[in-house]
């Protein structure tokens, strides 16, 4: 079903849980909360998903997007516990682990366009426009959402509120 071998199956649902756990912190949040039960179980489908990459992938793109997904995520949950950070840390946790959903969800939107419906994928040529607009509009949400963040987080520090690591 979809051509999706069984391998590709455990990458496919392993990794599946991280995207409503990573919207479902991003809309309550505002970001996603590393040290919070949602984060640790997004990371452990994070996790999933990365490792599994590279016995499932056949391009060389798709290993290399889960090297910069496991740094970010490394990075991303290290951040907190970095001596010498101060504030910075939570800004460097934030932009990471928002890089990770986006690329998490670059490959998912390309992947299911070129999947669904079985058989007659909506998308068949990488270079589609409807594939091109798809990641645009991720990218646009990326800078757009990053951006919005760290606008939240400052205001939040300069108001005395701080931000919760958790």
């Amino acid at each position: 079903m979809f051509g999706i071998s069984p391998l590709g199956w455990i990458h496919t649902l392993g990794s599946l849980p991280a995207i409503p756990l990573a919207l479902y912190m991003l809309a309550r949040h505002g970001r996603i909360r590393p040290r919070s039960l949602p984060g640790r179980f997004y990371l452990a489908s994070m996790l999933v998903g990365a490792f599994t990459v590279f016995l499932v992938a056949h391009q060389p793109i798709s290993k290399g997007i889960a090297v910069v997904t496991l740094a970010c995520l490394a990075l991303g949950y290290a951040a907190g516990r970095i001596p010498g950070l101060g504030r910075v840390a939570v800004y460097l946790e934030t932009l990471c682990l928002s890089v990770s959903v986006f690329l998490l969800m670059v490959p998912t939107v390309s992947e299911t366009l070129r999947r669904v419906p079985d058989g007659k994928p909506f998308v068949t040529d990488l270079k589609s426009p409807l594939l091109l607009g798809a990641q645009g509009f991720l990218l646009a949400l990326l800078v757009v959402g990053v951006a919005a963040q760290l606008i939240y987080l400052r205001k939040r520090a300069r108001a005395g509120a701080g931000v919760s690591p958790a």
